[in-house]
């Protein structure tokens, strides 16, 4: 049922006669049965939630559109969540019967989702269609280019001592600043097979099962600024050194679902999370600490700088603040957070320093920048 077809319906019945702009929830459920019309039953049953948080017993027509449209604003899921009594519904735990794709969708909701009444709003509406196709398809193109070099190169460890590798288009190089692409198109090119394995697998393991649940375009937002935000902060911090790797977008991800998963640690009922999240940690550091080695002591003999380590601080800083914004907001809209205003407020005001500081601070400092290959 759409918006407009369910005004018209609502008008016909008079279920609001004095334009009070609320509706008795018996009233239109009892609608709702006598006209047979296709309601989730989910959805009825939020229904009953929302109206049981209502003094009156009544839902607020707003409200009761954006459960029809499947859009949740804040006082919303606020309504849900200081309701009266929970949804009827057992946990999904206890769902018999399920195939394995919706075991896997089950799954995926109790990894990323905190609440329970979003883990089962989640489980109901959700669809195959569309995959998550974005970080599958940009791990799939990050897999065939480092297959290309390599074979190219002959050499699948540490390509970057490889005097041809640098000669890339994509790699960023402080030489070839004025080639706007290369700030983004770095994120396809990687050190070795043991850097492409590490943000492969992340990739994989936070980001298709965050890409489920918020949505392609939230995600790829946050894996793009993390992206971003990494070259940018490299030709600011470390001015000589080229950047590989797509580590300050999968930092921006693990980040932003680590700093989640702490605010809401009671909420969050995946398993051995503790345990999960120290591992992630250490590995996480690891690969940072793995990163400053090769870029301040080369293991090989090097024509110039080895790649920096601080697009991988960069995107972290990007996960935890605007991550952890597009995390809390499930099924919010963004433009209604004055959270995300300001996140966005800030990022705008840094690439704007980026910007004014790649067109002059290198020639007002004089920086040493190696030849570009």
């Amino acid at each position: 049922m759409d918006r407009s077809s369910l005004l018209q319906l609502i008008q016909e019945q008079q279920l609001d006669p004095e334009n009070t702009g609320f509706i008795g929830a018996d009233t239109f459920a009892g609608l709702v049965h006598s006209h047979e019309l296709p309601l989730d039953p989910t959805k009825l049953d939020m229904l009953v939630a929302l109206a049981q948080s209502n003094e009156r017993g009544q839902v607020c027509y707003q409200e009761l559109v954006d459960l029809m449209s499947s859009k949740r604003s804040s006082s919303f899921k606020r309504a849900i969540a200081n309701g009266q009594r929970a949804l009827p519904r057992d946990g999904l735990l206890d769902e018999p019967g399920l195939g394995i794709y919706k075991r896997f969708v089950r799954y995926v909701a109790y990894e990323i989702l905190p609440c329970e009444v979003d883990r089962r709003w989640y489980f109901y509406r959700h669809r195959s269609c569309p995959p998550p196709v974005f970080m599958a398809s940009v791990t799939l193109a990050q897999i065939i280019v480092f297959l290309c070099y390599g074979a190219r190169l002959n050499k699948w460890v540490l390509q970057t001592y490889h005097p041809e590798y640098m000669k890339s288009p994509l790699v960023y190089h402080p030489g070839h600043r004025a080639r706007a692409w290369r700030f983004l198109t770095y994120m396809f090119m990687h050190v070795g097979l043991e850097q492409l394995g590490f943000n492969a697998l992340l990739q994989l393991m936070i980001g298709v099962p965050l890409e489920m649940v918020h949505g392609v375009l939230r995600i790829s937002l946050l894996y793009l600024a993390g992206v971003l935000a990494g070259s940018l902060t490299v030709s600011i911090t470390d001015m000589r050194a080229p950047v590989v790797g797509g580590s300050g977008g999968v930092y921006a991800l693990c980040s932003a679902h680590l700093a989640n998963v702490v605010m809401n640690w009671a909420g969050m009922r995946c398993p051995y999370k503790l345990l999960r999240m120290v591992l992630a940690l250490v590995c996480m550091s690891s690969e940072v600490g793995r990163a400053v080695w090769l870029r301040f002591s080369p293991p090989l003999p090097a024509s110039g700088p080895q790649p920096s380590f601080m697009a991988h601080l960069a995107g972290a800083v990007v996960g935890v603040s605007m991550g952890l914004t597009i995390l809390r907001s499930y099924e919010e809209r963004l433009r209604d957070q004055c959270g995300w205003w300001v996140v966005l407020l800030a990022y705008g005001t840094f690439l704007l320093f980026a910007i004014f500081w790649n067109v002059f601070a290198y020639d007002l400092l004089g920086a040493d920048v190696p030849p570009p290959p």
